[in-house]
This record gives C-alpha cells, structure tokens and sequence, in this order.
C-alpha cells in the first residue's frame, strides 16, 4: 500500500511530541533565521543550528508518520524507478525513486512532510506514491551515482541506435495505442487525435483562475474546443513537458521543444512552446503534418500560370528568391514544396532552419541552436563550405543573413529563403533597408513570391445572397449575389472549411534591376509592373476567389487591409 502524509501535520509539533526540541526552541531559531535573511525549512534550520541531530529528527518523523527511515544501502536501486523521476525534480527536492511495483512508485526523500515535492511526483510519474525518509547526504550521493549511470546508458543506447541508422531528433509516442490510459495521457491523446482530424494547425491549452481552456486553431481561427478544471492544468502540462522533452521543475522561464507522434497511420511532428502566466504556464502545440493537403498540390498550391513563371525562376543557375508573407502564411510550405523539386535534380541542397518542420529526402538540413553557437549567420557561412549547389534559409532575419545570402547568390549559388513583407514589391525596399548594397541586390535577385492563405467558405452551410452597395465598391465589379457560410458543425460555426493560397510573383527584369540601382522609389516599381502587365496582384487574386463563390467580400477586406 502507498504511504500517505496527513497534510496539516507540522515538523515542530512532531519534534515537540517527541521531546527533542522545545517550543522556545523552534521560536529562537526561526528568529536568528530571519535575522540570518536566508530562508530555510525549518528541519534544516534546526539541524544547522545544532539544536538536533539529522537522525533524530528523521527517526521521529518516521515513528510519527508510521513510514520507514533506511539507509541507501538498505535495498538495491531500481534504475527503472529512478529514470521515473527528472533529475531536475529529484535535486530540487532531494530524493530518489528506488523501486516500482506495478503502479506504486517507492520514493526515499529527505523531508516527507514536503507535500509539493510528493505532489510534484505524482503529477509526472501518475502512480502512486511509498514514502520511505532517508539521510540528505545519503540522496544527494544517490542522485549523483544512478543519474549518471543513467546518462551512460542513454549514451551507449544512442551509439547503438547511430550505427544501426536509426537515430532521431525527436521523442517518439504511438498515441494510437497507448499502454498509459490513465486520464490525462487519454485527454492529452485523444486531443491530438481530434485537433489533428479536425485539420487543426495550434493546439493552445491556456490556464486561468478556475478553468484551464483548450483551443484549437483552424484554417487561422482559433475557436475553442474544451473547458476542463484547472485541478488539471499541472498535470496535463507535465505529461506535455515529458513528451518534448522539457526541464518539468523548470516553470518562470519559457521553453521549446518538441516530440513526434503518430495518430493511427500518420506521423505528425509537434512543436512544443511553454510561456509561464500569471495563472500557470500556457502550452501551445503545433502540428507540422508530414503530409498536407493542398489545393493544387502538384503545382506549389499554385494557379497554372504563377507555377510557369515560378518553374521559368528556379531555372536560373545562381541568384536569390524570396518567399514573402506574414507569420501563418505558408511560407515554409512552399519553400519544401521547391526543394523537394529541386532535390530531383543533380544537385546538392543544404538548408539551415528554425525549426527543422519537416524531413526532406536527398536533403541536408540543419536546425540552429543558438546555445551551441549555431545561429543562422555562423550555419551559413559553414553550409557554404559544404560545396552545394542550393541553399534555402528558413528565414532571412537579419543584416548580416542577407549580405551572406546575397554574396552566396552572386558566386553560384541558387538561394531561396523567406522574408516578413506585405507584398513582392516592398520585399526590395526590406531588403535595402536592410543594408544590402543596390547593385549586390540588384545583381543577385531573381525573384519575389508574395503569398497568403484565404479561407475558404464551408461547402456544407454556404447560402447565397445579394451583395451591399460597400461590398460592391470594395469587390470593384458588379454581381447580383454571392456567397457566405452560415455556420454549422461541420466549420465550428466559423461558416469557413480550408484554405486556399493566392501568389503574387515578381520575376525580376533588366528595368526593375535599373529601378534597384538607382533607388527608384516603389510607386515608380509598381506603376511600372502595372503598366506592363508585370505583375498579378494579391487583390487581383482575392477578388477573383470572391466573384468564383470560393471566398467571402468579408475575407477580401481582411487580407486587403494587409497589402493595401
């Protein structure tokens, strides 16, 4: 049977009962603790005042909590019970797991009346907890010998795994079939196998005073999706943190990581990020699918003839081309959709990225770590010394990203990367901006994408009706009805299911190099793309979607208000 600690029992009432220390006592030592400034449980206190021995004070906490007091060398160590338990959360707590009997965990702990730190093991390890109370220096000597020890076997089990070609960045979970089944790993499971069905991108588990809310982002809304007990919240974010491999005693600092699972026969790869707030700590979990489904999947997600002028860009032999778009735009998932066409070639392709989202094959792709030193300007420069012949950066940050960029372009290589601008046009004054000289950008850029994500209107609540006067105006043509979606089940209510992306693409040309050159300002870019027929605009596009009933006049003033 586990152990249980009543909760309301103090040290001193315990010491006094066993008459090892005195009221006068415990009242003089926490007095000179306090003169002291430096906070201690009052056990150790005690101790450090040579008011009681260590041994006294755990053989009366043992006699009064009716739980054994040993020694490490009273049992043999389970290195099965002690891997149950972070180091992080043993040294913090000063104790160690020695052995599991099927869900009953046997814990030796320095202090058995810290509630927290038996709390804490519960939530991480859900079984059940056997309190033994064990010298401190005795734990602290433990902890230091089977974690190592641990260390070393995780060590050699990864040589292993390296040489036999089986090696993986990311912890791995079946959820499908899970042995677990107690009812946070099913919460947990089970809504990654709903949010993943329901085509979601961002799964958000957000704490508040009573209630901990799920919601869940789809097609670029976020609508929610559960109300669960904030008893819960500790509990689901620490079965979360364990999966990605997150410091679970860690929780005033934000972290990131991240897990693959597979949800029947898909393997999904799921970015973890936790921000502490004032109620907890929030986790949002995004899905980077292995395999999403597109419009126009076999042409970028492109239209037909923003994919021949895409193909006529990727035909030149060196030179930079930039995907552009704010965040959730599907940038990254154009620039794998280009390099998995380009890996086809003979040809050697490197990427440096933040995060890696999705394995390519034939690629070589790096993630930096800027804790190591590998940010996105030092991985550059080294994947330029790897001889390739393409280079894709997940994103163009900084100055000192887009010079190297730029110079690798101008001495043979194709670039492409992603940049942060409304429109394709003013990605070449980003760029300027930026610092980069006019002639190296005028010289090295072969083209700008623009791209978006629309909404789509539900396919199973679409009504038709007559369009105002303002929306109208706003369409710039004129039509006696249209489209919405009323809201049902099948769309959350949102009356949107899917979405569709939309291109504008810039193929730079001799004017536009001049225009560069002589810092033209960008109306005089614009006019001239117009005035050539140069350039099919993101409005262009969107109105084109409104007047074909596959989106919203109220989706068109939403985007519209971006690139206008």
């Amino acid at each position: 049977m586990a152990s249980t600690v009543p909760t309301q029992l103090r040290l001193g009432d315990v010491l006094k009962e066993a008459g090892y220390v005195t009221e006068e006592q415990i009242e003089r030592v926490m007095e000179m603790q306090k003169a002291s400034g430096v906070k201690k449980r009052l056990g150790e206190a005690l101790i450090e005042y040579n008011v009681i021995t260590e041994d006294r004070l755990n053989t009366a906490l043992s006699r009064r909590l009716n739980i054994p007091y040993v020694s490490m060398s009273d049992a043999p160590v389970d290195l099965n019970a002690v891997k149950r338990i972070p180091k992080a959360v043993a040294n913090k707590h000063c104790l160690i797991a020695i052995a599991v009997n099927n869900s009953v965990l046997r814990v030796n702990i320095n202090d058995p009346l810290n509630y927290y730190a038996i709390e804490d093991v519960k939530l991480i390890t859900h079984m059940q907890i056997e309190v033994q109370v064990c010298n401190r220096a005795d734990i602290v000597r433990a902890i230091s010998e089977y974690y190592s020890e641990l260390d070393t076997q995780k060590a050699a089990t990864g040589a292993n795994e390296a040489v036999a070609g089986q090696a993986s960045a990311f912890t791995y979970v079946d959820i499908s079939e899970s042995a677990d089944d107690t009812p946070v790993v099913t919460l947990i499971n089970s809504t990654l196998y709903k949010a993943h069905n329901a085509g979601a991108s961002d799964i958000h588990i957000e704490p508040f005073e009573e209630h901990t809310y799920v919601r869940i982002r789809v097609d670029g809304q976020i609508v929610d999706y559960l109300t669960l007990s904030s008893s819960l919240h500790n509990s689901i974010v620490a079965r979360i943190k364990i999966l990605s491999g997150l410091d679970i005693a860690e929780k005033r600092a934000p972290q990131d990581g991240h897990f693959r699972a597979k949800l029947q026969d898909i393997e999904i790869n799921v970015r973890v990020s936790s921000l502490p707030t004032v109620y907890g700590e929030k986790i949002v979990m995004r899905f980077m699918s292995q395999s999403t489904t597109l419009d126009h999947a076999g042409t970028f997600g492109m239209e037909r003839d923003d994919y021949e002028k895409m193909l006529a860009m990727l035909q030149v032999p060196h030179g930079i081309i930039y995907i552009t778009g704010p965040t959730g735009s599907g940038k990254t998932t154009t620039l794998y959709m280009v390099m998995e066409l380009l890996a086809k070639r003979f040809v050697n392709i490197s990427t440096i990225e933040d995060p890696v989202e999705r394995t390519l094959a034939r690629i070589n792709q790096t993630q930096i770590n800027p804790l190591a030193g590998l940010t996105f300007e030092s991985g550059l420069r080294s994947i330029l010394r790897q001889d390739p012949d393409i280079v894709m950066i997940g994103e163009t940050r900084d100055a000192e990203t887009a010079s190297i960029s730029v110079r690798a372009a101008l001495t043979g290589h194709l670039v492409m990367s992603s940049l942060h601008t409304n429109d394709s046009v003013s990605a070449i004054v980003r760029l300027l901006d930026m610092g980069i000289e006019d002639y190296l950008l005028a010289n090295s850029l072969v083209g700008v994408v623009a791209q978006r994500l629309v909404k789509k209107i539900c396919p199973f609540c679409c009504e038709e009706y007559r369009p105002s006067e303002a929306e109208l105006r706003a369409l710039r043509a004129d039509t006696k009805s249209l489209l919405r979606g009323k809201g049902c089940h099948n769309c959350n209510n949102t009356g949107y299911k899917g979405r569709v992306a939309i291109h504008e693409i810039l193929a730079i040309d001799g004017t536009i190099r001049d225009y560069i050159t002589s810092k033209a300002p960008t109306s005089e870019i614009y006019a001239y793309v117009r005035e050539n027929n140069k350039l099919k605009s993101l409005q262009t596009s969107l109105r084109k979607l409104v007047l074909e009933h596959k989106t919203t006049v109220e989706e068109l003033l939403r985007l519209t208000y971006f690139v206008e």
